[in-house]
Protein backbone atom coordinates (compact mmCIF):
# COMPACT_ATOMS: atom_id res chain seq x y z
CA UNK A 1 0.00 0.00 0.00
CA UNK A 2 2.78 2.45 0.36
CA UNK A 3 4.12 2.34 -2.84
CA UNK A 4 0.80 2.35 -4.05
CA UNK A 5 0.21 5.86 -2.30
CA UNK A 6 3.79 7.33 -3.73
CA UNK A 7 2.73 6.57 -7.26
CA UNK A 8 -0.86 8.22 -6.67
CA UNK A 9 0.14 10.81 -5.47
CA UNK A 10 3.06 11.34 -8.45
CA UNK A 11 0.87 10.85 -10.42
CA UNK A 12 -1.24 13.61 -9.63
CA UNK A 13 1.68 16.37 -8.95
CA UNK A 14 3.70 15.79 -12.07
CA UNK A 15 0.29 16.06 -14.32
CA UNK A 16 0.95 19.22 -16.65
CA UNK A 17 -2.56 19.31 -18.43
CA UNK A 18 -2.86 23.25 -16.59
CA UNK A 19 -2.16 25.90 -18.09
CA UNK A 20 -0.01 28.50 -16.31
CA UNK A 21 -2.27 31.78 -16.43
CA UNK A 22 -4.96 29.62 -14.94
CA UNK A 23 -3.06 28.89 -11.72
CA UNK A 24 -1.83 32.78 -11.22
CA UNK A 25 -3.76 32.97 -8.71
CA UNK A 26 -2.11 30.03 -6.26
CA UNK A 27 1.34 31.76 -6.62
CA UNK A 28 0.68 34.99 -4.35
CA UNK A 29 -0.34 32.82 -1.43
CA UNK A 30 1.90 32.48 1.64
CA UNK A 31 4.40 29.22 1.14
CA UNK A 32 7.30 28.02 3.54
CA UNK A 33 10.25 29.95 3.79
CA UNK A 34 13.32 28.38 2.62
CA UNK A 35 16.05 28.99 -0.19
CA UNK A 36 13.82 27.00 -2.81
CA UNK A 37 10.80 28.82 -2.02
CA UNK A 38 10.72 31.12 -4.99
CA UNK A 39 11.97 28.32 -7.75
CA UNK A 40 8.92 26.15 -6.25
CA UNK A 41 6.13 28.84 -6.35
CA UNK A 42 7.38 29.61 -10.21
CA UNK A 43 8.77 26.47 -11.39
CA UNK A 44 5.93 24.15 -9.73
CA UNK A 45 3.34 27.22 -9.89
CA UNK A 46 3.77 27.44 -13.59
CA UNK A 47 2.22 23.92 -14.46
CA UNK A 48 0.16 22.75 -11.72
CA UNK A 49 -2.43 23.90 -9.41
CA UNK A 50 0.18 24.33 -6.68
CA UNK A 51 -2.09 23.58 -3.52
CA UNK A 52 -1.67 19.83 -4.81
CA UNK A 53 1.81 20.01 -2.72
CA UNK A 54 -0.43 20.54 0.02
CA UNK A 55 -1.52 16.81 1.20
CA UNK A 56 2.26 15.83 1.56
CA UNK A 57 3.94 12.69 1.24
CA UNK A 58 6.77 10.51 2.96
CA UNK A 59 10.76 11.69 1.99
CA UNK A 60 10.22 8.83 0.11
CA UNK A 61 7.22 10.19 -1.90
CA UNK A 62 8.90 13.32 -2.51
CA UNK A 63 12.47 11.53 -3.68
CA UNK A 64 9.72 9.99 -6.81
CA UNK A 65 8.10 12.82 -7.23
CA UNK A 66 11.49 15.01 -7.77
CA UNK A 67 12.69 12.07 -10.01
CA UNK A 68 9.28 12.13 -12.09
CA UNK A 69 9.29 16.13 -12.36
CA UNK A 70 13.23 15.14 -13.64
CA UNK A 71 12.36 12.97 -15.86
CA UNK A 72 9.62 15.64 -17.42
CA UNK A 73 12.24 17.75 -17.87
CA UNK A 74 11.06 20.61 -15.29
CA UNK A 75 12.97 23.64 -15.66
CA UNK A 76 15.05 23.38 -12.78
CA UNK A 77 18.85 23.66 -12.83
CA UNK A 78 20.49 19.93 -12.33
CA UNK A 79 22.78 21.32 -8.83
CA UNK A 80 19.47 22.90 -7.19
CA UNK A 81 17.23 19.34 -7.14
CA UNK A 82 18.63 18.54 -4.20
CA UNK A 83 17.76 21.42 -2.08
CA UNK A 84 13.99 21.22 -3.71
CA UNK A 85 13.88 17.95 -2.80
CA UNK A 86 14.41 18.85 0.87
CA UNK A 87 12.59 22.35 0.68
CA UNK A 88 9.61 19.88 -0.80
CA UNK A 89 10.52 17.26 2.33
CA UNK A 90 10.63 19.42 4.90
CA UNK A 91 7.97 21.93 3.98
CA UNK A 92 5.07 19.32 3.19
CA UNK A 93 4.85 15.89 5.01
CA UNK A 94 2.56 13.64 5.27
CA UNK A 95 -0.52 14.39 6.35
CA UNK A 96 -2.44 12.13 8.51
CA UNK A 97 -4.66 10.10 6.47
CA UNK A 98 -7.18 7.43 7.52
CA UNK A 99 -6.15 3.81 8.90
CA UNK A 100 -6.46 1.37 5.89
CA UNK A 101 -9.27 -0.93 7.10
CA UNK A 102 -8.24 -4.54 6.88
CA UNK A 103 -11.43 -6.91 6.87
CA UNK A 104 -11.11 -10.79 6.85
CA UNK A 105 -13.30 -12.90 4.71
CA UNK A 106 -13.37 -16.14 3.07
CA UNK A 107 -11.10 -15.26 -0.01
CA UNK A 108 -7.66 -16.10 -0.24
CA UNK A 109 -5.08 -14.10 -2.24
CA UNK A 110 -1.77 -13.56 -2.41
CA UNK A 111 -1.08 -9.51 -3.32
CA UNK A 112 3.05 -9.44 -5.10
CA UNK A 113 4.75 -6.20 -5.50
CA UNK A 114 7.98 -5.62 -8.03
CA UNK A 115 10.03 -2.34 -8.09
CA UNK A 116 10.80 -1.54 -11.35
CA UNK A 117 14.05 -0.69 -12.45
CA UNK A 118 13.71 3.19 -13.16
CA UNK A 119 13.33 5.84 -10.71
CA UNK A 120 10.30 8.19 -11.31
CA UNK A 121 9.40 6.41 -14.36
CA UNK A 122 5.70 6.81 -14.36
CA UNK A 123 4.57 3.44 -14.65
CA UNK A 124 1.34 3.79 -16.67
CA UNK A 125 -1.23 1.14 -19.04
CA UNK A 126 -0.44 -2.62 -17.83
CA UNK A 127 -1.45 -5.29 -19.32
CA UNK A 128 -1.67 -9.22 -18.63
CA UNK A 129 -0.84 -11.17 -21.42
CA UNK A 130 -1.77 -14.92 -22.51
CA UNK A 131 1.33 -15.94 -21.15
CA UNK A 132 1.31 -15.36 -17.71
CA UNK A 133 3.79 -12.15 -18.45
CA UNK A 134 2.75 -8.35 -17.17
CA UNK A 135 3.56 -5.95 -19.63
CA UNK A 136 3.83 -2.46 -18.78
CA UNK A 137 4.61 1.04 -20.13
CA UNK A 138 7.45 3.91 -18.77
CA UNK A 139 5.74 6.81 -19.96
CA UNK A 140 8.47 9.42 -18.49
CA UNK A 141 11.53 7.54 -19.70
CA UNK A 142 10.59 6.14 -23.09
CA UNK A 143 10.61 2.73 -21.62
CA UNK A 144 8.26 -0.86 -21.95
CA UNK A 145 8.95 -3.26 -19.44
CA UNK A 146 7.97 -7.31 -19.23
CA UNK A 147 7.43 -8.86 -15.92
CA UNK A 148 7.50 -12.93 -15.23
CA UNK A 149 5.64 -13.26 -12.59
CA UNK A 150 6.65 -16.92 -11.93
CA UNK A 151 10.42 -15.34 -11.24
CA UNK A 152 10.44 -12.13 -10.83
CA UNK A 153 12.68 -11.61 -14.02
CA UNK A 154 12.00 -7.75 -15.91
CA UNK A 155 12.80 -6.94 -18.95
CA UNK A 156 13.29 -3.26 -20.41
CA UNK A 157 13.06 -2.10 -23.99
CA UNK A 158 13.98 1.89 -24.76
CA UNK A 159 11.73 3.40 -27.38
CA UNK A 160 14.21 4.14 -30.13
CA UNK A 161 12.78 7.82 -30.38
CA UNK A 162 13.69 9.94 -27.87
CA UNK A 163 10.83 11.91 -25.56
CA UNK A 164 8.47 9.76 -27.40
CA UNK A 165 6.30 9.24 -23.88
CA UNK A 166 4.86 5.53 -24.16
CA UNK A 167 1.48 5.56 -23.04
CA UNK A 168 -1.82 3.59 -24.61
CA UNK A 169 -0.38 -0.55 -24.37
CA UNK A 170 -2.97 -2.65 -25.97
CA UNK A 171 -1.70 -6.96 -26.51
CA UNK A 172 -2.76 -8.10 -29.68
CA UNK A 173 -4.70 -11.85 -29.68
CA UNK A 174 -1.29 -13.02 -30.95
CA UNK A 175 0.35 -12.29 -27.56
CA UNK A 176 2.13 -8.95 -29.41
CA UNK A 177 1.97 -5.62 -27.47
CA UNK A 178 1.51 -2.32 -29.02
CA UNK A 179 2.07 1.03 -27.91
CA UNK A 180 0.76 4.85 -28.73
CA UNK A 181 4.05 7.09 -28.40
CA UNK A 182 2.38 9.87 -27.15
CA UNK A 183 5.52 11.72 -27.11
CA UNK A 184 5.68 11.44 -31.13
CA UNK A 185 3.88 10.49 -34.39
CA UNK A 186 4.44 7.05 -34.21
CA UNK A 187 2.69 3.44 -33.34
CA UNK A 188 5.20 0.56 -32.08
CA UNK A 189 4.91 -2.78 -31.34
CA UNK A 190 7.25 -5.17 -29.77
CA UNK A 191 8.14 -8.87 -30.62
CA UNK A 192 7.83 -10.48 -27.26
CA UNK A 193 9.98 -12.97 -28.52
CA UNK A 194 12.84 -11.44 -29.66
CA UNK A 195 12.27 -8.30 -27.60
CA UNK A 196 12.91 -5.60 -30.76
CA UNK A 197 10.96 -2.70 -31.25
CA UNK A 198 9.47 -1.92 -34.59
CA UNK A 199 8.04 1.82 -34.93
CA UNK A 200 5.34 2.81 -37.32
CA UNK A 201 5.20 6.59 -38.12
CA UNK A 202 2.12 8.46 -38.95
CA UNK A 203 1.32 10.77 -41.85
CA UNK A 204 1.76 13.87 -39.64
CA UNK A 205 4.55 14.92 -38.03
CA UNK A 206 1.74 16.58 -35.52
CA UNK A 207 0.07 13.28 -34.30
CA UNK A 208 0.28 12.52 -31.10
CA UNK A 209 -1.67 9.44 -30.94
CA UNK A 210 -2.62 8.61 -26.89
CA UNK A 211 -4.88 5.47 -26.78
CA UNK A 212 -5.40 2.05 -28.82
CA UNK A 213 -7.91 -0.20 -29.95
CA UNK A 214 -7.76 -3.61 -31.42
CA UNK A 215 -10.09 -4.98 -33.68
CA UNK A 216 -10.87 -8.71 -34.31
CA UNK A 217 -8.65 -8.59 -37.33
CA UNK A 218 -5.95 -6.94 -34.57
CA UNK A 219 -6.02 -4.14 -36.46
CA UNK A 220 -4.93 -0.78 -34.69
CA UNK A 221 -6.73 2.13 -34.37
CA UNK A 222 -5.91 4.91 -32.23
CA UNK A 223 -7.11 8.54 -31.26
CA UNK A 224 -4.83 11.75 -32.27
CA UNK A 225 -5.43 13.36 -29.41
CA UNK A 226 -3.43 16.52 -30.10
CA UNK A 227 -4.93 16.95 -34.17
CA UNK A 228 -8.82 15.63 -33.35
CA UNK A 229 -8.23 12.79 -35.52
CA UNK A 230 -9.40 9.15 -35.61
CA UNK A 231 -6.88 6.65 -37.14
CA UNK A 232 -6.52 3.21 -38.34
CA UNK A 233 -2.90 1.68 -38.64
CA UNK A 234 -3.48 -1.60 -41.33
CA UNK A 235 -0.10 -3.68 -39.04
CA UNK A 236 -0.19 -5.97 -42.80
CA UNK A 237 0.70 -3.02 -44.77
CA UNK A 238 1.87 -0.27 -42.63
CA UNK A 239 -0.97 1.83 -44.21
CA UNK A 240 -2.60 4.81 -42.44
CA UNK A 241 -6.11 6.39 -42.40
CA UNK A 242 -7.60 9.24 -40.72
CA UNK A 243 -10.63 10.57 -40.49
CA UNK A 244 -11.51 13.67 -38.61
CA UNK A 245 -13.61 13.55 -35.10
CA UNK A 246 -16.64 15.59 -35.66
CA UNK A 247 -15.92 18.05 -33.18
CA UNK A 248 -13.02 19.34 -34.84
CA UNK A 249 -8.85 19.74 -34.48
CA UNK A 250 -9.59 20.69 -31.02
CA UNK A 251 -11.61 18.17 -29.62
CA UNK A 252 -8.97 15.92 -28.03
CA UNK A 253 -9.93 12.22 -28.88
CA UNK A 254 -9.02 9.37 -25.94
CA UNK A 255 -10.49 6.79 -24.58
CA UNK A 256 -11.26 4.29 -26.96
CA UNK A 257 -12.55 0.69 -27.32
CA UNK A 258 -14.17 -1.78 -30.50
CA UNK A 259 -17.25 -3.45 -29.65
CA UNK A 260 -20.43 -4.15 -31.61
CA UNK A 261 -18.66 -3.88 -35.11
CA UNK A 262 -17.73 -0.37 -34.45
CA UNK A 263 -15.04 1.97 -32.70
CA UNK A 264 -16.18 3.98 -29.57
CA UNK A 265 -14.67 6.86 -28.19
CA UNK A 266 -14.71 10.46 -26.13
CA UNK A 267 -13.84 13.96 -27.57
CA UNK A 268 -12.38 15.00 -24.52
CA UNK A 269 -12.36 19.22 -25.21
CA UNK A 270 -15.72 19.54 -26.79
CA UNK A 271 -18.16 20.66 -24.29
CA UNK A 272 -20.01 18.75 -23.31
CA UNK A 273 -17.49 15.58 -23.71
CA UNK A 274 -18.72 12.93 -26.46
CA UNK A 275 -19.66 9.64 -27.20
CA UNK A 276 -18.41 9.01 -30.70
CA UNK A 277 -19.43 6.00 -32.55
CA UNK A 278 -17.62 5.27 -36.38
CA UNK A 279 -18.55 2.28 -37.88
CA UNK A 280 -15.20 1.05 -39.73
CA UNK A 281 -17.30 -0.59 -43.06
CA UNK A 282 -19.17 2.64 -43.93
CA UNK A 283 -17.09 5.63 -42.70
CA UNK A 284 -20.13 7.27 -40.80
CA UNK A 285 -19.78 8.89 -37.88
CA UNK A 286 -22.31 9.56 -34.86
CA UNK A 287 -21.98 10.67 -31.55
CA UNK A 288 -23.75 12.02 -28.12
CA UNK A 289 -23.46 14.66 -25.60
CA UNK A 290 -22.16 13.12 -22.14
CA UNK A 291 -24.48 13.99 -19.53
CA UNK A 292 -23.11 15.89 -16.91
CA UNK A 293 -20.57 17.16 -18.83
CA UNK A 294 -17.95 14.35 -19.33
CA UNK A 295 -14.33 15.97 -18.41
CA UNK A 296 -12.37 13.83 -18.83
CA UNK A 297 -13.17 10.63 -20.08
CA UNK A 298 -8.96 9.42 -20.31
CA UNK A 299 -10.41 5.32 -21.24
CA UNK A 300 -12.79 3.16 -21.83
CA UNK A 301 -13.52 -0.47 -21.52
CA UNK A 302 -16.51 -3.24 -22.55
CA UNK A 303 -18.67 -4.76 -20.67
CA UNK A 304 -19.11 -8.59 -20.89
CA UNK A 305 -22.55 -8.20 -23.13
CA UNK A 306 -20.06 -5.56 -25.24
CA UNK A 307 -21.58 -2.03 -24.13
CA UNK A 308 -18.85 0.50 -23.65
CA UNK A 309 -17.90 1.84 -20.07
CA UNK A 310 -16.16 5.03 -19.35
CA UNK A 311 -14.74 7.29 -16.84
CA UNK A 312 -15.07 11.48 -16.34
CA UNK A 313 -11.72 12.18 -13.97
CA UNK A 314 -13.48 15.91 -13.43
CA UNK A 315 -17.13 14.84 -13.39
CA UNK A 316 -15.99 12.60 -10.38
CA UNK A 317 -18.46 9.84 -12.76
CA UNK A 318 -18.31 6.96 -14.38
CA UNK A 319 -20.54 6.11 -17.47
CA UNK A 320 -22.37 3.14 -18.97
CA UNK A 321 -23.25 3.08 -23.19
CA UNK A 322 -26.38 1.09 -23.41
CA UNK A 323 -26.68 0.42 -27.18
CA UNK A 324 -30.30 -0.22 -28.11
CA UNK A 325 -29.95 -1.98 -30.69
CA UNK A 326 -26.45 -3.83 -32.09
CA UNK A 327 -25.49 -2.78 -35.35
CA UNK A 328 -24.09 -4.73 -38.21
CA UNK A 329 -20.89 -4.21 -38.99
CA UNK A 330 -18.16 -5.77 -40.62
CA UNK A 331 -14.42 -5.25 -39.73
CA UNK A 332 -13.12 -6.01 -43.47
CA UNK A 333 -12.26 -2.54 -44.57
Amino acid sequence: MFKTRIFAGAALAIAIIANAAAHAQYTAKEWPDGPMKQRFVSICGGCHDINRVRVGYTPEGWLTVTRMMQNMAAPVPAEEWPAMTEYLIKSFPERARPVAAILPGPAKVNIKMWDVPTLGSRPHDPRAAKDGSIWWTGQLVNKLGRLDPKSGAIKLITSPTPNSRPYGLMIDSKGTPWIAEFGAPKIARIDPQTMQFKEYTLPSPAARPRRLALTDDNTIWYTDFARGYLGRLDVKTGEVKEWPSPSGPKSEPYGIVFTKGALWYAETAAKPNTIVRFDPKTGHFQSWAIPGGGDIVRNMDVTRDGNPVFAGSLTNQVGLVEVAQEHAASTQY
